[in-house]
């Protein structure tokens, strides 16, 4: 029997997957051979909507860009006559080959809404070994002989920090899964819960037997809606079956997991915001120390794990430590997710072994630049992160390697820049977003971001002076040095790692008064190419400021005097007669 998966995660949804789920529930009708179904995020966003038709003679299908005109062939030549419609087909090969699935495992593979067929592929068997077979202790020393480390920007042991945990003495400990993500660029968490709920509940509920928890959290942003409902019904499901609850499995274990959804502040991904947000009050960090695993939520032990990490752990709790370490690096063990996006032929959910080199993630799973020219750099970590050159393309997906380029891991989105793409406009970007979402705790932090991103606007605009990348390296520093938590500390990173690898970009701008990508709009010249200009009047129509004249199929010309730069003459050209310098 021939099955039929539509993938509906966020990414299939918003290209107009649920119409094309209906659309093969309408042809295949109750009485087909076939089984329709959904599924979560496939990985290969960029072809959205997905549609996989699984089969035993041909094995799997994946075919891509598929919209509701496109069901019914699909639907009369492959579901029902077995000829796959080849000019449709996805090349999975070039996307998945270099691979390794282990958070990823179940992603696109089953329903996210059914406990039976994650069970059906290993679910909850990593939470029986651990309670019929392991003490809390033997559970603790797998995840830390593992070598896995936190993944959601840190890298700090997951064993060390379960240890901690463990050893208080109170005997009333939490469990917490950080959800909050917020990295422009970065939907990792989102597609794991989307697609894979109940791995992160069991993930959760090994980490509370091994510290000896008896209630957990998932701090999720309620801008997560569809990931919000399916975790809300794996819960149900898994306290129905008793995965979660009391007296777990038989074996007087307990443990409640609640939701709690965030507002959106991008500081509440920082523990101690994290758990005053779920205590009711405004997310702001505190000092530490004491830590979270000494005195977290409501004066308690907390274990605080990441999406990412909490989905490792069933794995790595069957399989055992050595399955995992025979991946990664000396110091960074396992894989990681990335969420690649930005100038990018192939965007989405990838999931490669630690060590792979930057270039080969870009250019062998992620195929290169959208237009094909040689990629100019990636930015890794979030707003908290650094961008990375391409001459630096041979850098090691590793935690040590990363770091010392100026970037960090981040919890892994991974955007990818070309030439089009202006390195100081990139650093005002970010900085523009920490600043906003600072808590205004930290004078550095609040009163700091605030000035470098004035300097960042004055460049861009080109009124910056000379002295403005010193005095951006040093105002970095400072708020690295000065600021309370991790957030502000690596606020500046986007700049600092600019500054240092694309300083001539700045005295580009500064200097010349140019910017060398043609993005800074302040800093360039629209001109019309009299060759290609066919005289049809479409940009002179919609130039509201009046500097575009010339006569019908004749060549027009813009007078630089009167224009505002608003580029509205660019988008409507429709035979490329404009261009900037």
């Amino acid at each position: 029997m021939r099955e039929v998966l539509v993938g509906l995660g966020s990414c299939g949804l918003a290209a107009g997957g649920l119409k094309v789920y209906q659309k093969f529930a309408e042809l295949l009708g109750s009485g087909s051979d076939a089984v329709l179904k959904k599924t979560g995020c496939i990985g290969m966003c960029y072809a959205e909507v997905l549609v996989e038709v699984r089969d035993e003679k041909n094995g799997s299908t994946v075919y891509g860009n598929v919209s509701p005109d496109k069901v019914a062939r699909i639907v009369e030549s492959h579901v029902r006559n077995g000829q796959a419609v080849t000019e449709w087909i996805v090349d999975t090969n070039g996307s998945t080959s270099k691979q390794q699935r282990i958070v990823l495992r179940n992603c696109g593979v089953i329903d996210p809404d059914s406990l039976d067929e994650y069970l059906a592929r290993d679910g909850y068997q990593g939470l029986e070994k651990a309670l019929t077979r392991m003490t809390p202790e033997q559970v603790i020393s797998t995840i830390a002989d593992s070598g896995l480390r936190g993944r959601g920007g840190a890298g700090f042991p997951t064993g060390t920090k379960w240890r901690l945990a463990a050893g208080s003495k109170d005997s009333h400990k939490y469990v917490i899964c950080n959800a909050d993500e917020g990295d422009p660029g970065a939907f990792m968490d989102r597609s794991l819960l989307e697609s894979d709920p109940h791995s992160i509940l069991e993930g959760m509920a090994i980490a509370a037997y091994a510290i000896g928890a008896d209630h957990g959290y998932i701090y999720v942003r309620a801008e997560y809606p569809e990931a919000v409902k399916r975790l809300k019904h794996a819960i149900a499901q898994a306290t129905a079956r008793g995965f979660l609850g009391s007296n777990i499995l038989g074996w007087g274990f307990n443990l409640q997991i609640n939701l709690k959804e965030g507002a959106g502040a991008f500081v509440c991904g920082e523990e101690t915001a994290l758990i005053a947000s779920i205590e009711g009050k405004r997310g702001m960090p505190r000092v530490r120390p004491p830590f979270p695993v000494e005195s977290g939520l409501w004066g308690h032990p907390t274990c605080i794990n990441n999406v990412e990490t909490l989905a490792n752990i069933a794995w790595i709790i069957l399989h055992g430590a050595d399955a995992f370490k025979e991946r990664g690096t000396e110091g960074s063990k396992g894989t990681k997710v990335f969420a690649l996006a930005g100038k990018i032929k192939r965007g989405g959910l990838v999931e490669v072994p630690m060590g792979m080199a930057l270039k080969e993630v870009i250019y062998d799973i992620g195929g290169g630049t959208l237009n094909g020219s040689p990629f100019k750099a990636v930015q890794m970590g979030g707003p908290s992160g650094g961008c990375i050159p391409a001459s630096l393309g041979d850098t090691p997906v590793d935690y040590e390697q990363i770091t010392a380029t100026g970037a960090i891991m981040g919890s892994g989105g991974m955007v990818v820049m070309d030439e089009t793409t202006c390195m100081v406009d990139v650093a005002r970007f970010f900085l523009s977003f920490t600043q906003n979402e600072s808590c205004g705790k930290c004078t550095f932090c609040r009163i700091g971001t605030k000035r470098m991103l004035e300097i960042l606007e004055r460049i861009c605009s080109g009124k910056g002076k000379q002295e403005d990348i010193a005095l951006l390296s040093e105002l970095g520093e400072q708020i690295k040095s000065s600021s309370l938590c991790g957030l502000g500390q690596s606020a500046p990173n986007p700049v600092l790692t600019t500054l240092r690898y694309f300083l001539d970009e700045y005295t580009a701008h500064i200097v010349d008064k140019k910017c060398p990508a043609k993005a800074c709009l302040p800093l360039v010249e629209f001109f019309i190419v009299a060759e290609r200009c066919s005289g049809c009047g479409l940009c002179l129509a919609s130039c509201a400021a009046g500097a575009i004249s010339g006569e019908k199929k004749k060549p027009h010309r813009i007078d630089m005097s009167k224009c505002v730069k608003c580029a509205k003459c660019i988008t409507v050209c429709n035979v490329g007669a404009i261009e900037k310098r």
